[in-house]
């Protein structure tokens, strides 16, 4: 049961509405995974390491928190809970353990360059049916590219 009601059509609301869950999602992991790198990470970079993992954290917060609330705005409850994060996520190779500082830059190269792909796919599908969240995606997109390329830095 939905108590907001979009001005969206169905089609569009459903095509949308699964972008948002998706980037959520994402999202979710993305801060979760930086997180775990980030209280792991050993090596002679570990200060800056450290630190930038925390920034990918805020940022992806900060995003999924503005994601969630354009679902709920258009009627799409967002889910967040641990189990759905847990059953959607698609970032791999996050080890439970300690984790050097170049391979932690190389974790988070690539779950950014899977992320961004995700997020793009998503940006093309919501072009037409919903500008407003296209945009939303757009400056996910755009700060989640700002950490690859910082971190794509530190093995250059």
């Amino acid at each position: 049961m939905s108590l907001v009601k979009s001005a969206l059509p169905a089609a569009d609301l459903k095509t949308v509405g699964e972008a948002l869950q998706g980037a959520l999602v994402d999202l979710v992991d993305l801060a979760l995974v930086a997180k775990q790198i980030h209280w792991n990470v050993v090596g002679p970079r570990f200060r800056t390491v450290h630190l930038q993992l925390d920034e990918v954290v805020t940022t992806a917060r900060t995003h999924s928190d503005v994601i969630a609330e354009r679902a709920s705005a258009l009627g799409v409850s967002p889910d967040g809970r641990a189990a759905t994060v847990a059953a959607g996520r698609a970032i791999d190779g996050v080890p439970g353990e300690w984790v050097t500082d170049t391979d932690a830059v190389r974790i988070l190269v690539a779950a950014l360059d899977d992320v961004i792909a995700r997020m793009r796919r998503r940006i093309r599908a919501t072009a037409d049916p919903d500008p407003v969240t296209q945009d939303l995606l757009i400056a996910v997109t755009g700060d989640l590219e700002k950490h690859h390329w910082m971190f794509r830095a530190e093995n250059a």
